[in-house]
């Protein structure tokens, strides 16, 4: 059966790679991105509805798809405000799996963070808790959390003193052993790559991917 997918964060690093699987993939034969700017030179079978992603509601009408795909993410240094930081690492996703819910769209799927735990001092951490808790309470038979650490990759904002912090991770990689192995690097195109595979295998009991998963799924190919 050829499928519609929805996708969210796709001008993001795992939203781009993620994009470009589900174009490459023929199990799919329709695409909808909700983002705030256009692609350019995407086949017809991605539609483009460009749109502000805080008021997701307004589009309620064309928000059906088999699958859900949330890659919406941002970071401190980008959103200092944190009011404006948890409408978009919060709100966004949580309004996605609301709609998700009354479209009775069956797989929903969304990137959150190692660490988030809706109980946490530290309000980033809290903030993806929070996050999880509420798109777990939409009760959606197949939702799929994925937890990475720290995400790999080359990033067009990405600056000087953030590629150095990268580079010096990479280097105590082979140190991870253990418990610690949950916080090595996670590539995006493995998120990209089990998020696919999730919503594309038989059932799977686990709702929350911890990094660990994350990897060793994306394998399974």
């Amino acid at each position: 059966m050829k499928k519609t997918a929805i996708l969210l964060g796709a001008t993001g690093l795992t939203g781009g790679i993620l994009l470009q699987k589900l174009i490459e993939d023929n199990t799919y034969q329709s695409i909808k991105l909700f983002s705030r700017s256009k692609i350019e030179g995407l086949p017809a079978k991605v539609t483009q509805y460009i749109v502000d992603l805080l008021d997701l509601e307004q589009f309620r009408a064309v928000f059906t798809a088999d699958e859900v795909y949330c890659c919406i993410g941002t970071t401190k240094a980008k959103t200092p405000n944190k009011g404006v930081y948890k409408q978009i690492d919060y709100g966004i996703p949580v309004a996605a799996a609301k709609l998700s819910k009354e479209n009775a769209i069956e797989t929903f799927l969304v990137v959150s963070a190692l660490g988030a735990n809706s109980n946490s001092a530290v309000f980033y951490n809290k903030t993806k808790g929070e996050m999880e808790r509420d798109v777990q309470k939409q009760n959606i038979k197949n939702t799929f959390i994925l937890r990475p650490s720290l995400i790999g990759g080359v990033r067009q904002e990405q600056r000087t003193l953030e590629k150095i912090g990268l580079a010096i991770f990479k280097v105590l990689q082979p140190l991870f052993i253990g418990k610690l192995e949950q916080y090595k690097i996670t590539e995006p195109e493995a998120i990209a790559q089990a998020m696919i595979n999730l919503a594309n295998s038989a059932p799977y009991a686990e709702v929350i991917i911890t990094s660990n998963e994350i990897k060793r799924i994306s394998k399974n190919t």
